[in-house]
């Protein structure tokens, strides 16, 4: 019988075998992305990070007759507790062989973890949290995922309720191609304008003279935004300042707005390139010249993600969100966007999902988190 035993990674020999693992089991898969290692070794708390600060993140990885398996973190994310105060503890990370015994001894281990840190329950997966990567993919795997989007193999699901978890929440990515815009434009744009006019709203790209500053303000705003959406918790305020220093190499100024009312800013839409074939040639690895590729010619790069449409909870019904999107429109047909995804959108988030497909947008992919 198989000899199977799961460790915590002490080790800088672990933490190679942590993230070579999913290349082994990925080798045979065109689609998946590997993750940026700089950006993943801080949050799994090898190196220091903000969410490292205020939260403890504890990755295992599994072994089966000495060879590397599979992999999870078990994740205490103190945030979440102080504001939901619900017992609830996090799993992610997670990769794992096609082996049910592997993978309910990583559970195992995981879920003994956070017991013992007096939670009750574990809900995932979450890498590390719902301002990150998340959800498992149960639909949509012949095709690449977008830029900080998951992607899993199909046998994963079965993996993961064999263990008795149970779902608590889907999320969708959208997509729209370049050629449905005509007629989304020509159904919305009087109702756009009508909305932008009653509330006297001025729409401005981002400042590039200004640029760090605007990034602050537009996260700000994704914090203050949020506050009904459900498992959501506040960036921190280091988690604001590492974001955006990130974020100020990655946006696209042309392709965020923001929407000001008496000068204050109230909306603002994100969106980022589509960075990972690029990620997937450097293999994941930003130095010595990764960045160098990365970040080049972004103007050849035509597939966006359209991250959030964030409006301050006063505006949320008054159609802010469809004039910023109304707004990007013309930018992105200048900048010659071919496709777009709006992802994620909580199947609970009624107003959103309802809009994109009112709008003509195809549920593409679906992600879950599940909870036992």
């Amino acid at each position: 019988m198989p000899n199977i035993s799961v460790q915590p990674v002490t080790t800088s020999k672990q933490q190679k075998e942590f993230f070579t693992l999913a290349e082994k089991i990925y080798s045979r898969n065109s689609y998946w992305i590997p993750p940026l290692l700089d950006s993943a070794k801080g949050l799994l708390g090898f190196k220091q990070s903000a969410f490292g600060l205020h939260n403890t993140v504890q990755p295992f990885i599994a072994y089966k007759d000495g060879e590397p398996v599979g992999r999870i973190a078990a994740i205490v994310n103190n945030g979440h507790l102080k504001r939901y105060n619900d017992g609830v503890g996090f799993f992610g990370f997670f990769e794992c062989i096609n082996d049910v015994d592997v993978s309910k001894a990583l559970f195992d281990t995981a879920r003994n973890y956070l017991q013992s840190k007096g939670l009750s329950k574990m809900r995932g997966p979450c890498n590390p949290s719902l301002n990150y990567e998340l959800g498992l993919l149960i639909d949509g795997f012949n095709s690449s995922p977008m830029f900080m989007m998951t992607y899993n193999l199909p046998y994963y699901e079965k993996l993961v309720k064999s263990y008795k978890f149970e779902k608590v929440q889907d999320l969708y990515a959208f997509w729209g191609d370049v050629s449905m815009l005509q007629d989304v434009r020509a159904k919305y744009l009087g109702i756009s304008d009508a909305i932008q006019e009653r509330l006297n709203v001025k729409i401005r790209p981002m400042d590039q003279t200004h640029f760090l500053e605007d990034v602050h303000t537009f996260l700000r705003l994704y914090n203050s935004s949020l506050t009904n959406t459900w498992g959501f918790v506040p960036l921190s305020d280091e988690e604001v300042a590492e974001e955006a220093e990130g974020l100020k190499h990655l946006l696209v100024p042309e392709l965020a707005l923001a929407a000001e009312i008496d000068g204050r800013v109230v909306g603002v839409s994100l969106c980022l390139p589509d960075y990972n074939p690029r990620i997937k040639k450097i293999h994941g690895r930003l130095f010595p010249f990764g960045w160098f590729h990365l970040l080049r010619n972004k103007s050849a790069i035509k597939a966006i993600r359209i991250i959030s449409t964030n409006v301050e909870p006063e505006y949320q019904l008054s159609g802010l969100g469809l004039v910023l999107l109304n707004g990007l429109v013309p930018l992105a047909l200048k900048w010659g966007i071919h496709e777009a995804e709006f992802s994620w959108v909580l199947e609970s988030n009624h107003l959103s999902r309802g809009s994109l497909e009112k709008g003509g947008a195809l549920r593409t992919k679906t992600y879950r988190i599940y909870e036992i």
